[in-house]
């Protein structure tokens, strides 16, 4: 028997009752030094269980070889350090994991088989997934509450009645968590839809919910379902995600705090989400696409109770105080702001242009039309796609089935305009002007499509590129992963303010390491690193404005920051702030 298990009324935890007060926090979003401090604020808001998702697109970045568990993604540590703290762990291994994640965490060499029909007993699908769960779970079995660890219960799938109907998938899903050895609780998860409800749950395996508001509403749907089932739900929405270009998504405290506590007078048990949100540093943001391209910002601070920098928020405070109503919180006080660094300004006094020196960080494949990024094996970050122009004039270039995500066009060197998905662009008027030109196209994948029937839409240049007719051929493309920025060739910058693609490098200097927010007035759109920590993206389109720098990535004495900008700068310097900047307050 499981060490959870369920009743009508509601869990037994080693035959005791027990209520799951649980929140979200993605080990993957938040750097692991910080882990400890925000599973101890977990505790101290009376929260008993914490609950994480499993990137599996991250762990096996190649099908062929072994998982990767080492930095963000130490999994086992994270458990152990939960059960440390005492707090008890909701695992949800996936396949699919949505989390406005990259690809809702599904591997790029998997999805970009067109063949594949993901998320169904495809044997192509399923075997993968055999393959994955061979290796993710033995060093995961020794943390499950069976060998004594803090796992109490395993997700199967994820919100799966709104994506498909194929029953045989989840049950081998189901059998595939027994066969290697996973004893706990399993549940599934869907909205309080009956047609959800219906696809995507499984006899046997607990039913839970995911919903913000109309809590009576929901439970009733629920209990209507499975009545034999105990309350819970699996996604309490208490705040909301941003997309490039939209509002900044905020819920008022006292509303949400409203609806925890009728969702606890109900005797429901709850998995806020999310409790710390975190970042999407590097590019594991993900995107929606219903009407349109839509790519999430690299903050995924979610309006949560401890905010992207880990200090207690609003809901914090609201939430702590429902909570002690219905259970016993800590006799603690409540955790302090951390410190945060000065205001420190960062002089940018080195630079190298990427077009020219493509070269030295990704050799070249030839060929006859431009590879999407799968084919040139890159799962994310920019391609770079090189050909000449046999004519002169004024004419239109077409991209024949768009570009994935966003490509920036230049002729001889000179940008000359911009494409984007969200804009179904395919088509671009110029003047080349020689025979000959070189036509340069910078292709930024801005994240992938992480929920509905759009997961795996390719990448790069989606077809051939022709000039006024006459299709281009022989293209040089540069896959351009950035996971190395050693070959950068920077040198002293000359103040020049032309707006190509370029790296730009600072030094600062740092007496005591603390939270950080980098603010970049003047600047338009790229990527950031400090001391090699890949921050993520950023763009003037907001609504974000900073980018969070977590104090274990600074050290005392000197610090280094890269910036990749694609468009062009009014200065040559940053800011780190004491102050982050999501946008106007949306509620």
């Amino acid at each position: 028997m499981p060490a959870l298990t369920t009743t009508s009324d509601g869990f037994l935890l080693h035959g005791e009752p027990f209520r799951i007060l649980s929140g979200a926090m993605h080990y993957f979003r938040i750097h692991p030094d910080q882990w400890a401090d925000r599973l101890r604020k977990a505790r101290l808001m009376g929260l008993n269980t914490v609950e994480t998702y499993v990137p599996w697109n991250a762990h096996q970045p190649d099908p062929d070889g072994e998982l990767v568990f080492d930095g963000l993604l130490d999994l086992p540590r994270y458990l152990s350090l939960a059960q440390a703290e005492g707090l008890r762990v909701l695992l949800r291994p996936g396949p699919f994991i949505c989390a406005e994640w990259d690809g809702g965490g599904l591997p790029g060499w998997l999805t970009s088989d067109p063949d594949i029909r993901l998320r169904t007993s495809d044997p192509r699908f399923t075997d993968a997934v055999d393959r994955y769960l061979d290796r993710l779970l033995p060093p995961l079995l020794p943390h499950m509450a069976e060998a004594g660890g803090p796992v109490i219960a395993v997700q199967v799938e994820n919100e799966y009645g709104a994506y498909g109907d194929d029953i045989a998938y989840l049950k081998h899903l189901q059998q595939a968590f027994r066969d290697r050895g996973v004893e706990e609780l399993l549940f599934t998860c869907d909205q309080a839809i009956p047609e959800h409800l219906a696809a995507g749950s499984l006899p046997g395996v607990l039913t839970t919910g995911t919903f913000g508001g109309r809590i009576d509403a929901a439970l009733d749907q629920y209990r209507a379902h499975r009545p034999e089932d105990p309350l819970m739900c699996a996604e309490f929405w208490i705040g909301w995600f941003d997309h490039w270009g939209g509002p900044h998504h905020t819920r008022d405290a006292a509303d949400a705090a409203a609806d925890l506590d009728r969702l606890l007078t109900a005797g429901a048990s709850v998995n806020i989400y999310m409790f710390h949100g975190g970042t999407n540093f590097g590019f594991n943001n993900g995107a929606n696409h219903k009407h349109a391209y839509e790519p999430t910002v690299t903050s995924y601070d979610y309006d949560a109770p401890l905010t992207e920098s880990g200090d207690p928020g609003p809901k914090y405070h609201a939430f702590r105080e429902v909570i002690a109503r219905h259970a016993t919180v800590p006799d603690e006080p409540v955790p302090a702001p951390a410190p945060k660094l000065p205001a420190t300004t960062v002089e940018l006094t080195h630079r190298a242009a990427l077009l020219p020196h493509a070269g030295t960080l990704a050799a070249p494949l030839r060929t006859e039309d431009p590879a999407m990024m799968d084919e040139l094996g890159l799962s994310s970050g920019y391609a770079l796609y090189r050909t000449t122009v046999p004519t002169a004039g004024q004419g239109l270039l077409h991209f024949a089935g768009g570009v994935g995500d966003r490509a920036q066009v230049f002729l001889d060197g000179a940008p000359v305009g911009v494409l984007e998905r969200r804009h179904h662009d395919e088509a671009l008027p110029v003047v080349v002007p020689r025979a000959g030109a070189t036509l340069e196209v910078l292709v930024e994948n801005m994240g992938g499509v992480n929920y509905g029937p759009r997961i795996g839409a390719p990448k790069g240049l989606l077809g051939p590129v022709s000039f006024d007719g006459t299709v281009l051929r022989a293209w040089d493309n540069h896959p351009l992963s950035l996971t190395d920025l050693s070959a950068v060739p920077f040198a002293p910058s000359d103040a020049t303010t032309d707006a190509v693609p370029a790296f730009h490098r600072g030094t600062f200097e740092v007496t005591d390491p603390a939270d950080a927010f980098l603010a970049l007035p003047g600047w338009t759109k790229g990527q950031a690193w400090v001391n090699g920590f890949h921050l993520g993206r950023y763009w003037n389109r907001g609504p974000q404005h900073t980018l969070y720098v977590p104090a274990p990535v600074l050290r005392p004495g000197g610090n280094e920051l890269v910036l990749l900008e694609l468009h062009a700068t009014t200065g040559t310097t940053a800011r780190l702030t004491d102050t982050p900047d999501l946008g106007p307050v949306n509620f």
